[in-house]
């Protein structure tokens, strides 16, 4: 069992982190270690407590039936019945001998950190990223598929962009499209027309589509629980100049960035590995050098069973690229008041370099 695999590679970390256990509250980090997805991510429901040798889940008496059938080599503490999770975690702490806890700091609320820290004194963050961030080929399988059904997506959605559609309904199209095929979106769609393209994250809206405009689209796919990323940009009408410019800086610029990780992966220097940092500067430095404004996001992330995971590609990234681990790269020009355009793609780190796996077209498109 592939949960399995993961959880002893987990308990075989504890120890090492100078811990006794580690609670892991994360729920892509419980999805990862049980397989279980059916957790909310937008409330608290569920909580692991891991040790070398044991492993429990707390919950609830809504997923008391689904743990006992699905999670068999978890034992099952369930909150209710007058007893609050604060209260259990002491219970089960004292009974284990548990005096220091590992815990995922950037995950937990001030108010949950305050309640553990009652429990227990001694708290430390428990570093659980980089195992995540090193796929399996059968979670780049899982990617890839995702990928798949994302090409389809955007080669049938260019078949919907016409005139005075709106960025809403050109999302719907998109996202009614992936459901379809009996998959569902990794993230909100993002459709930018004209000027809004000028914006990373800008939050489609009632804005009608006119010729001439920039047409952004960032969409993704999720299969079993694995997350795909891409963005396009394409034009509604006769591009002009400065849009065909803009659009063969953000495209050439990838491929910069991917020609100097494919050398670096191909000829490493003795001792050193690729810093994620300088694949960005190597995208933002040709953008920058063809007059136009620095990326002002970084140039690329990790993703898997979430759509933004370690590791990052940005200017003050420590982190180093390893085989396994799968990102995006993702440059931008924005011109505010103007447009600006995207062009993202996942790629898959390997032994003798990198490989795609989005596979849209990347030629520019005048529709």
């Amino acid at each position: 069992m592939v949960s399995g695999v993961r959880l002893k590679n987990l308990q075989l970390e504890i120890q090492p982190q100078k811990v006794d256990a580690v609670l892991i509250s994360r729920v892509a980090n419980i999805t990862y270690l049980t397989g279980y997805s059916g957790f909310s991510t937008e409330e608290r429901e569920a909580f692991l407590l891991i040790t070398p040798q044991q492993q429990l889940i707390f919950t609830d008496g809504r997923y008391s039936e689904a743990v006992k059938k699905l999670l068999p080599d978890f034992r099952l503490v369930e909150i209710g019945g007058g007893k609050k999770f604060k209260d259990l975690l002491k219970e089960e702490t004292g009974n284990l001998k548990i005096t220091k806890l590992g815990i995922e700091e950037d995950d937990l609320k001030v108010s949950e950190f305050k309640q553990i820290k009652k429990v227990i004194r001694f708290l430390k963050d428990f570093k659980f990223h980089q195992q995540r961030s090193l796929k399996t080929d059968a979670e780049v399988s899982l990617i890839e598929k995702a990928c798949e059904i994302g090409d389809l997506a955007f080669k049938f959605i260019l078949t919907k962009i016409k005139a005075g559609i709106s960025e809403k309904e050109l999302a719907y199209y998109l996202e009614n499209f992936i459901r379809v095929q009996g998959f569902e979106s990794s993230f909100k769609t993002i459709i930018a027309f004209g000027e809004n393209s000028a914006v990373p994250h800008h939050q489609t809206g009632e804005a009608r589509l006119k010729s001439g405009d920039f047409v952004l689209m960032d969409f993704g796919v999720r299969f079993k629980n694995y997350c795909s990323d891409m963005t396009r940009t394409v034009v509604f009408g006769r591009a002009s100049q400065k849009q065909k410019k803009i659009y063969q800086t953000v495209k050439e610029s990838q491929e910069k960035a991917a020609e100097f990780l494919k050398k670096k992966i191909q000829h490493p220097a003795p001792g050193v590995g690729v810093l994620a940092k300088d694949v960005d500067r190597t995208a933002r430095q040709y953008i920058l050098g063809q007059g136009f404004p620095s990326i002002p996001h970084s140039l690329g992330h990790g993703i898997g069973i979430e759509v933004h995971e370690h590791p990052y590609l940005s200017p003050n990234s420590q982190e180093t690229l390893k085989e396994g681990m799968v990102f995006s790269i993702e440059p931008g020009i924005y011109i505010p008041g103007f447009g600006g355009g995207r062009i993202e793609d996942l790629y898959v780190l390997e032994s003798n370099g990198i490989r795609q796996l989005t596979d849209s077209p990347k030629e520019f498109i005048e529709i």
